[in-house]
């Protein structure tokens, strides 16, 4: 049941990444000046409530699969599933917040690129996981 909870948490984050990477980011350029340190600060307060418990979720039960996985999932296996998620959230907490801090004090097209840009890092590695996770559960269904 576990593995089915972490699974399904990972890809629950993969598609919320390839959204905030495919329209939301890219529309922030449309907000306007006017607004925008306004906007951004509400989509920092809005998303955070969103993303926190989700990427607590499946930390928690990505350390509880190293610490117990299942048969069918090798210790390595498992162990490179929670490095992945460590990745996700030095690169979150180093790279994506230090820029959203930064937006919040007006839109800049230089800072909204590397935003951008630097996103394809947690969104490449989510889609990673969730390509691992789905290896793991069809081993354990095997």
């Amino acid at each position: 049941m576990l593995l089915v909870i972490h699974a399904a948490l990972t890809w629950v984050l993969g598609g919320l990444i390839l959204t905030i990477q495919f329209v939301h980011y890219p529309l922030f350029s449309r907000v306007g000046a006017g607004g925008y340190a306004a906007y951004q600060r509400e989509h920092i307060t809005r998303i955070t409530w969103l993303v926190a418990p989700l990427m607590l979720a499946e930390l928690a039960t990505g350390a509880a699969l190293v610490l117990r996985p299942p048969i069918s999932v090798s210790a390595a296996s498992a162990g490179l599933g929670l490095g992945l998620i460590a990745l996700i959230w030095v690169s979150t907490a180093v790279v994506q917040s230090p820029m959203h801090g930064r937006l919040t004090a007006g839109f800049d097209a230089v800072w909204h690129a590397r935003l951008v840009a630097t996103n394809w890092v947690r969104t490449v590695v989510w889609l990673l996981r969730g390509v691992l996770v789905c290896g793991w559960l069809l081993l354990a269904l095997a």
